[in-house]
């Protein structure tokens, strides 16, 4: 099995509902996303896929997100915005449109001590 990764980022905005504390306020992050796919086999030039093309599939993805308040985008009216479920909703984003490549991981950094990883 090989593996490739890349890391992006967004900065944006969101408050925990059902939360008791500072969390539960409008508060802002600079996330940083990691993303793994894997392959059994290579494409013919000996990639899982390119760098290229994964970096830009993500950074479309994330710049739904970007500069947002995450509470008031689909699907999280009603999904609470926590780093879990980005790191969930950015997996099943990415996972559409990845063709020939299997998404493993997903991991969604809110600081650079605190992550959380979605996977199948």
């Amino acid at each position: 099995m090989y593996t490739i990764k890349i890391r992006e980022h967004f900065s944006s905005a969101h408050n925990l509902r059902g939360y008791k504390g500072k969390c539960e306020e409008l508060h802002g992050h600079n996330w940083e996303v990691e993303a793994a796919v894997s392959s059994e086999e290579l494409d013919r030039t000996g990639m899982v896929m390119d760098f290229k093309d994964l970096k830009g599939i993500l950074s479309g993805i994330l710049s739904e997100l970007d500069h947002k308040h995450l509470n008031v985008l689909e699907p999280f009216k009603e999904l609470n915005p926590t780093s879990e479920n980005i790191a969930k909703y950015i997996h099943g984003r990415l996972r559409s449109a990845c063709s020939g490549a299997e998404v493993r991981y997903v991991t969604v950094w809110e600081t650079e001590k605190a992550s959380a990883t979605y996977s199948l």
